[in-house]
């Protein structure tokens, strides 16, 4: 069969080498296999499947300096993982079962307890077999951490299928945003990095295991074997298997573009996944171990981590280019005579220079403060009706009385600044039915979050003041004491501070430990958000458009906003149902819709009079390479494409939540009544946009203006701002 496109030149920076062990782990997986009744009989393998599949080739390049015990053990464990995928393949997918492949996968997380010494059923096949055996072998051997982080990949992996499944049922192909999410969890390369912390004898200290940094090395890496695996399996997936869930075919799809061209785009995607991983593992990991003050051991166990997955990165590419399992034609074939020391891969100039090397140079090169023009804005035909809340003018009054007290019209922002920002616009349609009291503590929130959010731009964006921004952000958190939230006011110094102590108390006296802890987590996200768009301007770098859209949430505070409304319903919803992916698509692709929206309306305020770096047209017009008007379509398209997505989960996933959870009446009444917030939250944001003094180039040069007139900022971390604005750094 001819191949469908011809495979594009691959960004593949580091040289891929070959474990001695390899024969030794060859002999051993087969034996276990058979074992585990994963060959003959199965239905599934035969031996010649096994062979030609060659997962000892695939760990010996991955983990080109492990020793043999740990060779063994990683190859059985991909062995089994590969097989678990074939398995549900032609038992469940085939057939379109969802029921029996939930019953399947409910029942694999018992064979994975947190306490080694737990019991585990009776495995009734080869999956359950292979699992059982698997943990037992490999868990003595690390801590409890790097267990409960394991298995929690593992379940993913294994429960994402079902999302595979409903998928093909649905005939569905996946906007991009979505599939980039849930394919990390099927496509199990998070599963991937855990092994790496094994076999490399370098397990990723607890403390910083879910700080931005090491996450972004696990996603990146993730994102990059998972589209490099897409170009190499569209053949056997698409074509031969049916399947909907590969990269792609979904840009195919969303670009309206050829194969080719798309196999192109996601090459693209891969390269800047690949230097998004560089760029991380070079600027914000060593800040990392500074900030949390990790010790020589511990650094020096995250290196060799990161060092495991560029192995990873180089060894999987080489496995691809030998592999009976993928499309590729025409590529390396067989043993090569410099397996030894290099991979034939890393030969290729191409690799380093060419597109790679143009795709990089444009993101550290944008000229700011060009001249734009006026964006045409596309038809939002958001579908949900707006409601405001009759409480608007008075909660717009108490809000600007309230900052005036607070000091935050002093410097950047004066009264009519603040007047023609409206926040309490937006409450009013965030939260329609909100009581006036409920409306102004929503609004005091949108009023410092913005405030806050002009602020850090202002006084450390321009004279790249990052130690000044860490230092207020850390002083910012000891402003949100959990235990008892009134006394945040103690530790504030100047009108930021103030403000948002005073708004955490009033806010936090009111929920019970738990729902303040977790409000201060999204608090603590959005803060920190605010850090690396600072960390980017320092590089003077536009963001990568798979981290752009990730950390847009945080920045744009919809975790925040989303949260207080979810609060409401604790009592009646089980808390687990919010960890659910259901959930979580839900939010993402309403938070997504909203940060694009944004985006759009605030392109020529950011570009041409602010000079940022940070907007989605912006990054796609980069990654693109092509004009603002093209990239402003592809962002109204994505937009479009995440509001079907809402849709379409509301109507075909959420049935399925209730079943699975067992989602009484009342529960059911309380979940519709989240999903219209969720709906009013849109339309309220879009209203906002419509009518306020923000967004347009007159009102931001107008208002950059009336911060500068004013002296801007006073307090900690400022005087490096007035500098700047004195001596020619344009603010219009």
């Amino acid at each position: 069969m001819a191949q469908p496109f011809v495979l594009p030149d691959f960004y593949v920076p580091y040289p891929a080498r070959l474990n001695p062990h390899v024969e030794a782990a060859r002999t051993h997986t087969r034996d276990w296999a058979r074992e585990m009744g994963m060959l003959e009989g199965s239905g599934i393998w035969e031996e010649e499947d096994l062979r030609s599949h060659d997962y000892a080739l695939l760990c010996s390049y991955t983990h080109p300096d492990c020793d043999e015990e740990a060779l063994s053990l990683v190859t059985d464990w991909y062995t089994w993982v590969f097989f678990f995928d074939d398995h549900f393949l032609e038992i469940f997918k085939r057939s379109r079962d969802r029921k029996g492949g939930k019953a399947y996968l409910d029942r694999l997380p018992l064979f994975m307890p947190a306490d080694p010494a737990a019991g585990m059923p009776e495995p009734v096949n080869p999956v359950e077999a292979g699992l059982a055996d698997l943990w037992r072998r490999t868990v003595p051997s690390m801590s409890e951490a790097w267990r409960v982080r394991f298995a929690e990949a593992t379940e993913h992996l294994l429960y994402e299928s079902l999302w595979e499944l409903d998928n093909i049922h649905e005939g569905r192909i996946a906007n991009p945003v979505e599939y980039i999410e849930m394919r990390r969890k099927v496509g199990g390369a998070p599963w991937s990095a855990g092994l790496v912390e094994y076999a490399a004898g370098a397990e990723v200290p607890e403390q910083v295991a879910y700080a931005r940094p090491l996450r972004v090395l696990r996603d990146a890496f993730s994102d990059a074997v998972h589209l490099r695996n897409d170009l190499f399996s569209y053949q056997r997936e698409v074509e031969e298997e049916g399947e909907n869930s590969n990269g792609v075919l979904v840009l195919e799809t969303f670009l309206g573009c050829t194969t080719q061209e798309a196999a192109n785009a996601v090459n693209d995607l891969l390269t800047s996944r690949l230097q998004q991983f560089e760029n991380t593992a070079l600027t914000e990991v060593p800040a990392l171990c500074v900030e949390k003050g990790l010790g020589p051991v511990e650094a020096a166990a995250i290196a060799a981590y990161t060092k495991g997955l560029q192995d990873w990165q180089s060894g999987g590419h080489e496995w691809h280019l030998r592999s009976s399992r993928y499309m590729n034609e025409g590529l390396v074939k067989g043993t090569s005579s410099v397996d030894g020391p290099i991979g034939v891969s890393a030969l290729d100039i191409r690799n380093l220079f060419g597109r790679p090397a143009a795709s990089r140079l444009r993101t550290l090169t944008h000229q700011p403060h060009q001249s734009v023009g006026a964006l045409l804005l596309p038809e939002f035909d958001l579908p949900y009706p707006l409601s405001l809340s009759p409480h608007h003018p008075e909660a717009l009054r108490a809000s600007l009385d309230w900052a005036q007290g607070m000091g935050l019209l002093d410097d950047i922002w004066d009264r009519p600044t603040a007047e023609g920002f409206d926040l309490a616009l937006c409450s009013a349609g965030l939260d329609p039915d909100a009581t006036l009291e409920e409306l102004t503590l929503s609004t005091l929130w949108l009023t410092w979050g913005t405030y806050a959010d002009d602020y850090y731009p202002y006084v450390f964006g321009r004279p790249r003041n990052l130690l000044g921004a860490r230092s207020q952000t850390d002083r910012l958190k000891t402003c949100m004491p959990v235990e008892d939230p009134s006394a945040g006011a103690a530790a504030a110094s100047n009108p930021l501070e103030r403000a948002l102590a005073d708004v955490w108390a009033r806010t936090a006296e009111l929920m019970g430990l738990a729902a303040r802890t977790r409000l201060r987590t999204a608090l603590d996200a959005m803060l920190d958000s605010w850090m690396w768009e600072l960390h980017n301007t320092a590089q003077h770098r536009v963001p990568d458009p798979v981290d752009y859209i990730e950390m847009r949430r945080s920045t744009f505070g919809s975790e925040l906003t989303m949260l207080l409304s979810r609060l409401r319903r604790a009592e009646v919803l089980p808390p687990e149902l919010h960890e659910t992916g259901t959930v979580r698509a839900l939010e993402g692709s309403v938070m997504d819709y909203a940060t694009l929206m944004n985006d759009l309306f605030s392109y020529r305020k950011e570009i041409e009079v602010e000079g940022e770096l940070h907007n989605a047209v912006l990054v796609l017009q980069t990654f693109f390479d092509c004009d603002h008007p093209t990239a402003t379509a592809m962002v109204d398209d994505l937009m479009r494409g995440r509001l079907r997505q809402y849709e379409h989960v509301k109507r075909h996933e959420v049935p399925l939540l209730y079943a699975d959870f067992g989602i009484d009446a009342r529960g059911r009444a309380a979940f519709e009544s989240y999903l219209r917030e969720l709906e009013d939250w849109l339309a309220g944001i879009l209203n906002w946009h419509r009518n306020v003094r923000r967004y347009g180039a007159e009102d931001a040069r107008r208002n950059s203006a009336t911060a500068l007139a004013r002296g801007g900022p006073r307090g900690l971390g400022t005087s490096a701002a007035r500098i700047t604005a004195t001596f020619g750094v344009p603010v219009a």
